[in-house]
């Protein structure tokens, strides 16, 4: 019994005698303890359920490859920074880093497109403002439903330029309507529902949606179809809609250039070009995508740039993509809105949220938006206020795409009276009526604190920015001043019991300066 046995283990039977093995091949070919030994390719006898290793390597969503990703396993390069949507994986394989949370592919921005009436309208013969611009009467009528009654500098300059078909470089404050000063003409040029025409290029996700509806909003008059491409969410909804057809797309660098790797859309029709924000892309280090993406349109396009600033980086860039353009420039471009109130409140480090929270108290707000420097500070202050008895809402890339959009529809529907934030919402972001804006922490970049305070007093309206400085901060908020070229009020609040220190008496002891550490190559900090 015990030899049928080991020879069924030998794969021998007794009924068919096998020429018995040499002594070298039984060495060969089972172990010590009479197991077979494994074969020299490495692959393990097959029990029958293991998936042969093609289909397991396969994608789990066949959508496209993972975010961030580029065709070919090459990765593609882009800013590693708050803002950055690409992602990162080492010898391990793609690993979640902090600031970059996974793709939620069951989520699509709970946007609803508005119900087109049958085209063409029957609208009143309009003599506005905006119909002296060249905009015709479906449009003029659309932003006049709007509430709009004047054009703004930037509109009632570039409008008429971007109808007559010139490349355009527009540079102006934060918080002009430069949105609305490409999507009207850009409406009207298209005229009906045809191919993709238009490609709007935003840095993050959030512009993008913004500028998305504000086109649902100006083309409702028309059958033009339109979409947003973006990352941190599943293929499934932009498949669709780019094999449905779409006339304009506002699209985030990353994603875009992952469907045109998988030739899910083609940009051989493009005939206008917007790029938007584009030295918020330069500084995310979005531009070498941006070339490409520019590469895969004609040369004949209409070319637009929008821009708050144009440092040498963007004025190249303009000269290699833009044919003879013309620059609009409206405005001083390092200021904020003069409609803007500005006011630093000097206060030692251990008594700022005290002072933060007094200010509130004292302050007859609307909504507020609160910046600082970093996601863990976000999200300890909006607990703090939280517990206060205030409603907040925390937005910053440890945050997935679900929580943001969330974040940013309660904060604009009046759910939540604060939105606590890192620089991801500093840019361009068009939310109406913030009453103010707090700098909790002071930014390290001056430039970042004009795109701040630009989230307040948009379209005219007023506002108020408070900015709680330290010792520590005092370089920077001098720094601030010379930028902007005027200089900022220091204030006090009556009634709060002061830490006396260097910031209010040059005879006071200064605060204790904070610990060295030493970092590698002799670096201190």
């Amino acid at each position: 019994m015990f030899k049928k046995i080991i020879a069924k283990l030998r794969g021998k039977t007794t009924s068919t005698p096998q020429k018995p093995a040499s002594s070298s091949e039984k060495k060969s070919s089972e172990k010590k303890d009479g197991r077979p030994a494994r074969s020299r390719s490495g692959n393990k006898p097959s029990n029958g359920n293991r998936k042969p290793r093609g289909e397991r390597s396969e994608r789990s969503e066949r959508g496209g490859p993972r975010e961030g990703s580029a065709r070919g396993g090459q990765q593609r390069r882009g800013g590693r920074n708050e803002h950055s949507e690409s992602s990162r994986g080492g010898a391990r394989g793609p690993q979640r880093e902090r600031g970059r949370p996974a793709r939620d592919d069951t989520f699509e921005h709970p946007r609803s497109e508005p119900v087109k009436p049958a085209v063409p309208v029957d609208v009143p013969a309009m003599d506005t403002p905006f119909s002296k611009l060249g905009l015709c009467d479906a449009l003029a009528y659309g932003v006049q439903e709007k509430g709009y009654t004047q054009p703004t500098a930037i509109q009632a300059q570039s409008i008429p330029l971007i109808l007559a078909g010139r490349d355009v470089i527009g540079s102006a404050q934060t918080g002009t309507g430069k949105t609305a000063a490409f999507a009207l003409p850009i409406i009207q040029k298209l005229g009906g529902h045809g191919k993709l025409r238009c490609l709007v290029l935003e840095p993050t996700r959030e512009l993008a949606l913004q500028v998305e509806e504000a086109f649902q909003t100006y083309a409702k008059f028309t059958d033009l179809q339109i979409t947003i491409i973006y990352g941190g969410v599943g293929y499934g909804k932009q498949l669709e809609d780019l094999k449905r057809g779409m006339d304009i797309i506002a699209a985030t660098p990353g994603r875009l250039l992952d469907h045109l790797e998988q030739r899910n859309c083609s940009l051989a029709d493009i005939d206008i070009l917007v790029l938007d924000e584009v030295d918020r892309m330069l500084d995310m280090g979005f531009l070498p995508d941006v070339k490409r993406i520019v590469q895969h349109t004609p040369k004949s396009r209409q070319t637009l740039f929008f821009t708050a600033t144009i440092p040498p980086e963007i004025a190249e860039l303009a000269g290699w993509a833009l044919n003879n353009p013309e620059k609009v420039e409206i405005g001083r471009q390092r200021a904020p809105a003069e409609t803007v109130s500005h006011g630093f409140y000097q206060v030692v480090a251990s008594q700022k949220f005290d002072l933060f929270e007094l200010l509130l108290k004292q302050t007859d707000f609307k909504s507020v938006i609160v910046f600082t420097r970093t996601r863990m500070g976000a999200d300890r202050i909006a607990q703090r206020l939280k517990r206060s008895g205030h409603t907040a809402a925390v937005m910053h890339s440890d945050r997935s795409q679900r929580e943001r959009v969330e974040a940013l529809q309660g904060f604009k529907s009046g759910e939540f009276e604060m939105l606590i934030a890192t620089d991801i919402a500093a840019r361009g972001l068009d939310i109406a009526g913030v009453s103010h804006v707090v700098n909790y922490d002071v930014p390290e970049n001056a430039e970042d604190y004009v795109h701040r305070v630009g989230r307040t007093g948009r379209a005219q309206s007023t506002g108020d920015a408070f900015t709680l400085v330290t010792e520590d901060d005092v370089r920077n908020a001098r720094s601030i001043e010379r930028y902007m070229g005027v200089g900022v009020e220091r204030k006090k609040i009556e009634g709060f019991e002061y830490i006396y220190s260097a910031l209010f008496d040059e005879n006071a002891q200064p605060a204790a300066p904070k610990k060295t550490s030493r970092l590698h190559r002799g670096v201190r900090r």
